[in-house]
C-alpha cells in the first residue's frame, strides 16, 4: 500500500515556473514508477510525466522542454518541475504509483494523491 500527498500548487502568471512535490508513504517506494497526472475542468485526465525505478522518464509532446520530473528515492518523493507555464496548464495535478513499467495509460496506475491545483494567468 502507498499513499501519496501533493504539494507546491498555487497560481502563477504565464511564463512563471512552479515545483510540484508528491510525498510517498512506504518502504519501497523506490521500487515505483511514478506518474504525474492532470485534469482541466470538462476534460479527460491527460498524461504528464512518468520516471521508473531506474530513472527512464518520458513526457508528452504538450510539456516536453519545460516540464521535468525528478525523484528523491531517499525522502520517498517525485518532483515536477514546470517552467515556462502557459494557461493551457492549468488543472488539477496528481501524481500516481504502480509497479508496473513506466506508462501513459492513468489505468495502470494503482495509488493516487489527492491532486494539487495548478491555475496559470494569462
Amino acid at each position: 500500500q502507498v499513499q501519496l500527498v501533493e504539494s507546491g500548487g498555487g497560481l502563477v502568471q504565464a511564463g512563471d515556473s512552479l515545483r510540484l512535490s508528491c510525498a510517498a508513504s512506504g518502504r519501497t517506494f523506490h521500487s515505483y514508477t511514478m506518474g504525474w497526472f492532470r485534469q482541466a475542468p470538462g476534460k479527460e485526465r491527460e498524461f504528464v510525466a512518468v520516471i521508473s525505478w531506474s530513472g527512464s522518464r518520458y513526457y508528452p509532446d504538450s510539456v516536453k522542454g519545460r516540464f521535468t520530473i525528478s525523484r528523491d528515492n531517499a525522502e520517498n518523493t517525485v518532483y515536477l518541475q514546470m517552467n515556462s507555464l502557459k494557461p493551457e496548464d492549468t488543472a488539477v495535478y496528481s501524481c500516481a504509483a504502480t509497479l508496473r513499467g513506466p506508462s501513459r495509460g492513468s489505468y495502470e496506475y494503482d495509488y493516487w494523491g489527492q491532486g494539487t491545483q495548478v491555475t496559470v494567468s494569462s
